[in-house]
């Protein structure tokens, strides 16, 4: 966000001012109606992770708008719908083809959690657990709870689950207990198996060999799936479900490996072999049916698309650590969000731009250059 104003307004969507007037965004301001300004406004704030009190201090120095912090609340609330609207748009941008988007709006749930700074003058960290549709970008959930006790690690049970709700997660929500949550509610989950949380037993009741069954798949481009129940305790119930695998490229191999050894020299460790020998699949534990149409083809092209989506997300949880998280009020904490990912969406554009299109880090024909013309 510290970018040339003039240079940022050639990477947001096209007609970026025409949907802040749709949305109301600007209703109810009486003097300076400016999209530009409000967001530039929001921005400060969201994006950079300013308080209140300080952004309104900035944006009054800089002549952008004269708020007080109450105001400005208001204002990031009914900006919400706005900001949601110009996240669709960005995403759209990045070409994100869903599997089953050309089938009449079918969407999944991508749960996730990050850490963010508690409001107030004791600064705790709290953990915020949301879900956004895909590929619709819609927020349907959040919940705030501590980082540390019973009950506040990322899961499946931090989340209400409806009757055909479709729900994707990464590694970390690979629990016989949290899938046994979405079970219950007749909801179906996907999940990146984590082979030392997930405990899995085959047809005959016996320990499913994991590596054993996916080293059968000797050559990209070819996926199988096999039928396993979870493991669990006194407690949890085991869930009915398939593996579904394929081997990766031997360039996303050689990647995969590549990462591991970093991670485990950087720990003072070599990688261990067994992890080098996952590195050379993806692994994907899921309910959803091949009845249904989700064929092992398609379980990995499903997740192949949230696995898209996750260089923003990832960019999200770091420029959401930045500022406070408004908790009372559930409009303006979905505003929060979606300012928030507005920005990574945003940010993953201008670096996505200057690392692989032009060594400038923009182009002449972008907005920077109309705004001259004009």
């Amino acid at each position: 966000m510290n970018e040339d104003w003039d240079l940022l307004v050639g990477f947001l969507p096209a007609g970026w001012e025409a949907l802040a007037t749709e949305s109301g965004a600007l209703k109810g301001l009486r003097k300076d109606k400016s999209p530009e300004n409000l967001l530039r406004v929001l921005l400060l704030h969201l994006g950079s992770g300013h308080s209140l009190r300080e952004t309104v201090v900035r944006a009054r120095s800089a002549d952008l708008a004269d708020l007080t912090p109450a105001a400005l609340m208001k204002r990031r609330a009914k900006a919400g719908p706005w900001l949601h609207r110009l996240c669709r748009a960005l995403f759209a941008e990045r070409g994100l083809a869903t599997p089953g988007s050309a089938g009449g709006g079918f969407e999944v749930r991508l749960v996730d959690a990050v850490t963010v700074k508690e409001t107030g003058r004791t600064g705790s960290l709290r953990r915020l657990h949301y879900s956004v549709r895909l590929p619709s970008l819609i927020c349907d959930h959040f919940r705030v709870t501590a980082t540390e006790g019973l009950g506040t690690g990322a899961s499946f049970r931090q989340f209400p689950v409806a009757y055909g709700d479709y729900l994707i997660g990464g590694r970390g929500y690979a629990t016989a207990a949290g899938l046994d949550h979405v079970a219950r509610s007749s909801g179906h989950s996907m999940v990146r198996v984590n082979s030392g949380s997930l405990g899995l037993a085959g047809p005959d009741g016996r320990r499913f060999d994991l590596l054993e069954s996916v080293g059968s798949l000797d050559r990209p481009g070819l996926a199988r799936s096999w039928d396993v129940t979870t493991v669990g305790n006194c407690s949890t119930a085991p869930v009915s479900g398939r593996i579904c695998a394929a081997r990766k490229s031997e360039t996303a191999i050689a990647i995969a490996e590549e990462a591991l050894r970093r991670k485990a020299f950087g720990n003072g460790e070599a990688p261990r072999p067994h992890a080098l020998e996952f590195a050379k699949y993806v692994i994907v534990f899921t309910t959803f049916t091949e009845k249904a149409g989700f064929t092992p083809e398609a379980v990995l092209d499903w997740f192949g698309a949230s696995w898209q989506a996750e260089p923003v997300f990832k960019r999200f949880k770091s420029i959401a650590q930045l500022g406070h998280l408004p908790r009372r009020d559930g409009e303006s904490s979905r505003a929060w969000l979606y300012g928030k990912l507005f920005a990574a969406l945003l940010s993953e554009k201008l670096s996505a731009h200057a690392g692989a299109v032009s060594p400038l880090g923009y182009d002449f024909r972008s907005g920077h250059d109309r705004r001259q013309a004009d």
